[in-house]
């Protein structure tokens, strides 16, 4: 009697190959070296939204801080707080009141004005849903250009 015929259930293939298929070891591993790339890759992922949102909330400081500018060429000041812009028409809101912009989707920064006196003024764009605990906290850009955040401001405003 052959050795396969003691056998019936033995592999067909040929003597001294083995059988193609993946081992429950080899399937485990591969599962860990994949759970280890995303450990180390989602982190990674939330921090470039962050800084994405935070890069198009400094944006909408900018373009609020010129639009503050041009209402000042025209008017002679910022807004309207004394004797000096009283016959002006002076704005004291700002175009946009939250980042992204109203339509773009859901607020991650409030933006608000705050009003000094009407030789100057501070933008701040104030986190709020998904940025809440964004390291950088409240942005803030004044009429000088001044550039503060809640956090290492070379790396809130430069990132």
């Amino acid at each position: 009697m052959t050795p396969r015929a003691l056998h019936p259930n033995r592999d067909t293939a040929a003597p001294g190959r083995r059988q193609a298929g993946v081992t429950l070891i080899e399937l485990m591993i591969a599962l860990a070296v994949i759970g280890i790339l995303a450990a180390i890759a989602y982190p990674s992922y939330q921090d470039h939204v962050r800084r994405g949102n935070r890069a198009e909330a400094k944006g909408i400081l900018l373009e609020t801080a010129q639009f503050m500018e041009r209402n000042y060429t025209t008017n002679g000041c910022y807004h309207r707080t004394d004797s000096n812009c009283a016959n002006a028409t002076v704005t004291t809101t700002v175009p946009f009141n939250q980042s992204p912009k109203p339509g773009a989707g859901t607020a991650r920064y409030n933006i608000s004005f705050q009003a000094i006196a009407s030789q100057s003024f501070t933008l701040q764009a104030v986190p709020t849903g998904t940025m809440t605990g964004d390291a950088c906290g409240t942005l803030t850009l004044s009429n000088t250009g001044a550039q503060g955040a809640g956090g290492a401001i070379a790396d809130c405003w430069q990132r």
